[in-house]
């Protein structure tokens, strides 16, 4: 069974030392498709509901299971809406819903996943929230079930903003978190790991082989940590014209899920 992060310590005052910025605040989750993702993967999370008129007859299922749990929803203008979002693109709904706790990777657990032959993506230092979020939605559309996320201080987690980007995304994935590089050498040798650099010395992705992979994904600026990437079994990149230095880690990451989802298929 995976394990949560430990429960917080709260002081005599009740104050929260332990529990990571993101698990002490509730999260607004934006757009309709974000929200109905929400309430198919985990209703009970919700805590209040906020509606344009437009939407009402959408709205209607996720209102009825508000109301059996007696919980709070109700319709608002535009303007109120976005005061309750904290921004403009709110998509017409909001949901204020308790935000998931990051699962600690273990090992062995992971090594069992191996056997469905997905790929493991693993984030290490992406510190955009919206890169976090296109990533997840690329993930949960191209059926990755898993991400991992580094414990590091640079490292984006799920927030409003990569919420909003991801569309539902991160609801359909089970997000943990680990310490790189320490956490690969328990992925072995289930997973065949896979760094990406732009690096001398790295190869086509097209000619990296192995099967199921396990793909790290660097930060926007520095890429992969040298450490990181000594402890990789093969470093990739993406083949390009050579007219731009790189891509977005997002759009990557996009090619590169589907290069290893897509080749498992055919």
């Amino acid at each position: 069974m995976p394990r949560t992060v430990p429960a917080p310590q709260r002081n005599k005052r009740g104050t929260n030392h332990t529990r990571p910025p993101h698990e002490r605040e509730r999260l607004r989750i934006c757009g309709l498709a974000a929200v109905r993702a929400l309430f198919k993967c985990d209703p009970d999370r919700v805590e209040r509901l906020f509606f344009v008129s437009g939407l009402a007859r959408e709205v209607g299922p996720l209102c009825r299971i508000l109301a059996v749990a007696h919980k709070p929803y109700r319709e608002i203008d535009e303007t109120e809406l976005a005061r309750v979002a904290g921004t403009v693109l709110h998509g017409g709904i909001v949901a204020i819903a308790r935000p998931r706790r990051l699962i600690e990777l273990d090992p062995d657990a992971a090594r069992g996943w191996a056997r469905d032959g997905k790929p493991l993506l693993l984030l290490d230092g992406v510190g955009n929230p919206h890169n976090l979020g296109a990533i997840a939605r690329t993930a949960a559309f191209f059926g990755v079930e898993r991400l991992v996320l580094a414990d590091r201080p640079d490292q984006a987690l799920p927030s409003d903003a990569a919420y909003r980007v991801a569309e539902g995304g991160l609801d359909h994935l089970t997000v943990y978190r680990a310490r790189l590089p320490a956490a690969l050498v328990g992925l072995r040798p289930a997973y065949r790991i896979l760094g990406t650099s732009l690096a001398e010395g790295s190869i086509p992705v097209g000619r990296a082989a192995g099967d199921p992979v396990a793909l790290i994904l660097g930060n926007e600026e520095t890429g992969l940590d040298p450490v990181t990437l000594a402890a990789c079994d093969e470093v990739v990149r993406i083949p390009g014209s050579g007219r731009v230095q790189s891509l977005n880690v997002a759009s990557a990451a996009a090619i590169l899920i589907y290069l290893l989802t897509c080749s498992r298929s055919r």
